[in-house]
């Protein structure tokens, strides 16, 4: 019987430190099986070109994330904000970017969420138009058209998260 169990605890040990190796998180990035049929994804899941949408690859699990992309290209348009400024969700409009603070060529969109409230940011500024009454399992969706190029950044972001916020990060089991 002791031989049996010092054969099962070797097996469970890591080099003899006792510790078990977590496994590495992946990272969030746009995701191919989740696109549409026009959409070209490059510099590793992290830029959107073409016509349609992708989803991330992870939806928005904790409290308050935040996410952003760079406009490279213009004429964008998405499925939470279309390129008049106006937000939708569900064919409704939300709320509505002030005129003088559409996103140009350079700028970047900047998105918290929260449960409660979704949230835009121009360039690292507050926009002050929140959206509200988003419930279930919320994704990130970019959508682009024509010559729309936009590079997301799910983490390393080019402007600090607003208090509170942080990446997206994969939901985790313990057991």
């Amino acid at each position: 019987m002791a031989a049996s169990v010092l054969c099962c605890l070797r097996c469970c040990r890591d080099g003899g430190t006792g510790h078990i190796p977590l496994k590495e998180m992946p990272a969030v990035q746009l995701d191919t099986q989740h696109m549409g049929t026009d959409v070209v994804i490059v510099k590793n899941g992290r830029r959107i070109c073409g016509t349609g949408g992708c989803l991330a690859s992870a939806p928005l699990h904790q409290n308050k994330s935040y996410f952003e992309f760079k406009i490279q290209s213009t004429d964008v348009h998405s499925l939470v904000m279309r390129n008049d400024g106006a937000m939708y969700h569900n064919n409704e409009e939300k709320n509505r970017l002030p005129a003088n603070s559409l996103p140009q060529e350079g700028d970047v969109v900047g998105i918290t969420y929260d449960h409660v409230e979704l949230n835009v940011y121009l360039n690292g500024k507050n926009m002050h138009c929140p959206a509200s009454g988003i419930r279930g399992t919320v994704y990130p969706v970019v959508y682009v058209d024509d010559s729309a190029i936009l590079d997301c950044q799910f983490s390393e972001f080019y402007h600090t998260p607003p208090p509170g916020f942080e990446k997206i990060l994969f939901e985790q089991q313990i057991f």
